[in-house]
């Protein structure tokens, strides 16, 4: 399985706050550096490396003089701002000095929610790969808010893997991989070297949060390992402190967790409906609904119970159960005050329901994803 990684052509470097500030002491020129020297090595073979970086608040907050991480979102705005100059300058001399030049991509979810910007992202990635430029991609935290943030890089950075169809993740980290249990607690917990992306006993296995410098966690590399692999995008999980790991780990040496893809890469329009963190809103289904998705079919009215939220025709929305687990996603045929209307009603009532009739279906298959 390691051969995967070794023959990835496009990759998806992420990097943590922890290793990029030194645990937030500042800025870690040396990581920085090291990490662009094994960066350029990558490029000279041929492959093509997009680096989505942290540290940015982490660093600000060591310019301010502030000791742990802020709750308001004001705060974290402001030393977001002051750090990313930084960073940028980093990333910038670092690169030049190697011969590559590098450039500042700043991201929230809405330019990945609204498709004409999600293709926009995209096609300017595309195009700094195609003029040799390492693409720096980190979230806009000087103007995200609660409703817009992906919450943390290790999200971010499987969404870049999808946009870009990349085949594989590497995710450096302060910890050497996924353990079987969290090994400051549990001295018998051992490193898993491999395993299916899609394997839920990994999420259990991950434990709790991040640190007071870092927002994610193990959990938050292990779901972003999942949502990559729905692009077919396998995920390296390993230490940034190991000496050469990324050129290591991309060349089949057996160190860190490798979460391999193991489903069959979706199609562009449906992945950029799975990569939606926030959604307008949801419809309750009924049990025929739910075994007609499952069989391949549109969603129609009739097996619509109930509808949750405020949207316009065209929103990405959520298929719910009664019980509330998210089975499929799709963008819907019809405002929410009009699926209301027509919920529980058959196809040949919504003329007369609504005064026109739009579309059959309240959401087409070929605009619907099933989780």
């Amino acid at each position: 399985m390691r051969s995967r990684i070794a023959q990835s052509k496009r990759l998806v470097v992420k990097v943590g706050s922890a290793l990029v500030t030194n645990n937030g002491e500042g800025l870690a020129h040396d990581f920085i550096a090291d990490c662009a020297r094994q960066i350029a090595s990558l490029h000279a073979e041929g492959r093509e490396v997009l680096l989505v970086s942290s540290g940015a608040i982490a660093a600000g907050m060591q310019r301010l003089g502030w000791k742990t991480r802020p709750l308001a979102m004001h705060d974290l705005q402001a030393a977001a701002a002051v750090g990313q100059m930084g960073l940028a300058q980093a990333y910038e001399t670092t690169f030049a000095g190697l011969g590559l030049k590098a450039a500042q991509i700043l991201l929230t979810h809405e330019d990945l929610a609204d498709r004409k910007r999600y293709l926009n992202a995209r096609n300017t990635l595309h195009a700094l790969l195609e003029y040799g430029v390492v693409p720096i991609i980190n979230e806009n935290d000087t103007v995200v808010t609660d409703e817009i943030k992906f919450g943390d890089n290790d999200t971010l950075g499987a969404l870049v893997a999808n946009l870009v169809e990349a085949d594989a993740l590497v995710i450096l980290t302060d910890q050497q991989g996924l353990y079987t249990a969290d090994p400051r607690q549990d001295a018998t917990a051992t490193l898993i070297g491999e395993g299916r992306a899609d394997d839920k006993r990994y999420e259990a296995m991950a434990g709790g949060a991040g640190t007071s410098i870092s927002k994610g966690g193990m959990i938050t590399k292990i779901r972003a390992a999942q949502r990559a692999a729905r692009s077919g995008a396998h995920t390296l999980i390993v230490s940034g402190r190991e000496p050469e790991s990324l050129l290591r780990s991309t060349r089949g040496e057996a160190i860190g967790t490798l979460l391999y893809a193991t489903q069959s890469p979706l199609a562009a329009r449906k992945q950029w409906l799975a990569d939606h963190l926030q959604l307008a809103g949801s419809l309750i289904l009924d049990p025929g609904a739910i075994k007609a998705l499952q069989e391949g079919r549109s969603l129609l009215p009739i097996g619509v119970v109930a509808v949750d939220g405020d949207f316009e025709r065209g929103a990405a929305v959520g298929c719910r159960t009664a019980e509330g687990h998210e089975i499929a996603r799709g963008l819907a045929n019809y405002s929410s005050s009009e699926a209301r209307r027509i919920a529980r009603r058959s196809t040949q009532e919504i003329e007369s329901l609504l005064g026109y009739i739009d579309e059959e279906e309240l959401i087409h298959r070929d605009n619907l994803i099933l989780l």
